[in-house]
């Protein structure tokens, strides 16, 4: 098995059709924000409860570029950021890794490779760390792999965590970003599901 920093500059992860396991290394990623009028944001203070995280942590994140907010950011005082649901899954991710004691800078090349994979491959994908590197792990032989290797191991299964947050969502407010209408209880799958219809298309 491979092992590294998840620093070095490069491909994310693995090639379609590639097998065995690699260090998540940091690099190209769609960071943009998503300019589709018609989708749902969450405000802070919404992706915090979601998440799990406080305020502050959500703020340092977003000030430090970890985990910034696709769908509006913050342009001054009187403006408010807006996550979409993707971005809560990775501040969830986040603090899963952080409470763990994964390096920040392992966490930052994890978020780079969310953010670049699609939603097919984020919800059957598990992240794994042994502490010192983050791994993404596409099979049960992946993961046995991994735990062999002797070293207290740390899993995420990112489909799990995007449940999670799709049901805390569905009792909090979402918005509009077209009309700025405040949304409760809309649940985040079906605009997931619009989304995934689209790009079918």
């Amino acid at each position: 098995m491979s092992s590294g920093d998840g620093t070095a500059g490069g491909a994310l992860g693995r090639t379609p059709g590639e097998s065995g396991l690699y260090p998540l290394q940091s690099g190209a990623a769609d960071t943009g924000t998503d300019t589709r009028t018609d989708i749902i944001g969450y405000r802070g203070p919404t992706a915090c409860a979601a998440a799990g995280i406080t305020y502050r942590q959500l703020d340092y994140w977003a000030r430090t570029g970890l985990v910034e907010p696709s769908v509006r950011p913050a342009y001054g005082s009187g403006t408010q950021r807006l996550y979409s649901f993707r971005d809560v899954v990775v501040l969830k991710i986040v603090k899963r890794f952080l409470d763990t004691g994964v390096a920040l800078q392992n966490i930052r090349a994890a978020v780079q490779h969310l953010r670049a994979r699609g939603f097919r491959d984020l919800e059957r994908m598990t992240l794994m760390s042994d502490g010192a590197t983050v791994y993404e792990c596409s099979s049960p032989d992946e993961v046995v792999d991994l735990l062999q290797g002797g070293q207290g191991v740390f899993g995420i299964a990112v489909g799990v965590v995007w449940r999670d947050v799709e049901a805390a969502l569905s009792q909090l407010h979402g918005e509009r970003v077209d009309t700025g209408e405040t949304l409760i209880g809309h649940n985040p799958g079906d605009e997931l599901a619009a989304r995934r219809r689209d790009r079918a298309v």
